[in-house]
């Protein structure tokens, strides 16, 4: 039974993420670590604070409140990604798809074999049940747009005289951004395929369906809900015939949010992905005016509503570690959560990038080169995506062994926090002057 949370620590955890929210960019600006690394060892050190049981989320009693903050952070996430990226992806043009080839393979080749393999693990070292390990492989698969930001791209370019010309320069913060902003969505199919292995009946009775709805339908309509909704909203914001509408020109930003309800609300009236539509509706957004300001205020909104609700829930985080959500960890799910980080999500993504490509020349702006291969590979960064999936899943079934999945989900997001929030900024560096001393 879910207990109530006390509205005092709400305010209190508001305010306190609020201003750590305002004050830690600033003051981390020079420092080689991540704002989420603070919030988490922050959280840790309130968790182990006499804190009375109704200010300590648990994935038991508050399942629905932790589905729902996430799910808020991630679309919010999301249009800030769709927003930032300055590739356009030009639905009718081969030439621009094949652009974004990075990108696919990331999300074709890469994210179906690090779920496989990892269920693979779930159940041969962790002894899961097969559904349960299918969800905790589903779950942990996409990368993070939320806490991803020291590895993507930093946001919307307006500065350019011909907006034909504005493009994605950074290969590897436009392919670690363009993955994140559509594996959250495309992760979805396969935490349904959970839920229906542990249903009643077998493949050969939903199978067809799961391919036909949840794996092609519910991917091209919320795509399709997405684009429509930034098309009929970037119309009436640059190019409405009511001066009142255009929300362009009166540089009122607060229509990303409207854009992001929207585009949300009608893809999950429609049983389809929301978190594809949201992206779609951002990248739709962008696409029209894409030399505007006016896309560089909408993002700013974007970018400090997520970077509040982001340290939120990582001071949730600290505090339900502290509290006891790694209790249900073994060795073997903290061996396979290291091994996730460190060999499943580097060879996976290492493989996907090798196939297809061609060796990257000097000059070239596109593609990768070996080291820049290595740190797209790397920086797979899990967070708070899988908490909605594994919150979503579990208030839809009852899977065994759900303890264990939530302290292994959560140990993943604690060292993936860590470990990537400590190497994502000397690397970058390190390969920012290697493309100034190559250019």
């Amino acid at each position: 039974m879910e207990h109530l949370i006390d509205a005092n620590f709400v305010y209190l955890l508001t305010g306190m993420a609020l201003l750590l929210a305002v004050v830690l960019p600033s003051a981390l600006r020079t420092v080689a670590l991540s704002a989420p690394v603070v919030l988490l060892a922050l959280g840790l050190l309130v968790g182990l604070l006499p804190l009375p049981d109704a200010v300590r989320l648990s994935p038991t009693d508050d399942r629905a409140v932790l589905e729902h903050l996430a799910e808020l952070t991630v679309i919010i996430s999301l249009m800030g990604v769709g927003l930032a990226l300055d590739r356009p992806l030009n639905i009718r043009s081969w030439a621009s798809w094949s652009r974004w080839g990075t990108t696919w393979r990331l999300l074709i080749i890469a994210m179906p074999l690090s779920i496989g393999v990892t269920a693979w693990l779930g159940w041969w070292v962790m002894g899961l049940a097969p559904a349960s390990a299918l969800l905790l492989g589903a779950a942990l698969a996409p990368t993070d747009p939320v806490l991803a930001s020291d590895v993507q791209v930093e946001g919307p370019t307006t500065d350019e005289t011909d907006e034909d010309e504005i493009d994605e320069r950074d290969e590897v913060r436009f392919a670690l951004t363009s993955e994140a902003g559509l594996n959250d969505g495309l992760a979805f199919p396969f935490v349904h395929l959970a839920i229906l292995v542990l249903g009643a009946g077998t493949f050969a009775d939903w199978g067809v369906k799961w391919l036909a709805w949840d794996v092609v339908g519910m991917v091209v309509v919320g795509v399709l809900i997405g684009m429509l909704t930034g098309w009929a909203l970037a119309r009436a914001a640059f190019r409405s015939k009511r001066p009142s509408i255009r929300t362009a020109e009166s540089g009122e930003p607060l229509l990303v949010l409207a854009a992001v309800l929207l585009s949300y609300g009608l893809a999950q009236v429609a049983h389809s992905y929301g978190f594809l539509a949201v992206f779609a509706c951002a990248m739709t957004l962008r696409s029209m005016e894409r030399s505007a300001d006016y896309h560089a205020l909408m993002h700013e909104v974007v970018e400090r509503l997520e970077r509040l609700l982001t340290l939120i829930v990582l001071l949730l985080l600290g505090v339900a570690i502290s509290g006891g959500l790694l209790d249900s960890l073994s060795w073997r799910g903290a061996a396979l959560g290291v091994g996730l980080l460190l060999v499943v999500r580097p060879v996976t993504a290492w493989i996907a990038l090798r196939v297809g490509s061609r060796p990257k020349k000097a000059g070239d702006t596109e593609g990768l080169d070996p080291h820049e291969r290595l740190a797209t590979a790397f920086f797979g960064i899990r967070g708070i995506g899988s908490i909605y999936y594994l919150a979503y899943a579990t208030g839809q079934e009852e899977f065994a062994g759900a303890d264990t999945l939530w302290s292994t989900v959560g140990f993943v997001i604690a060292v993936s926090v860590v470990l990537h929030g400590i190497t994502a900024t000397p690397v970058m560096r390190w390969l920012d002057a290697r493309r100034a001393d190559a250019g």
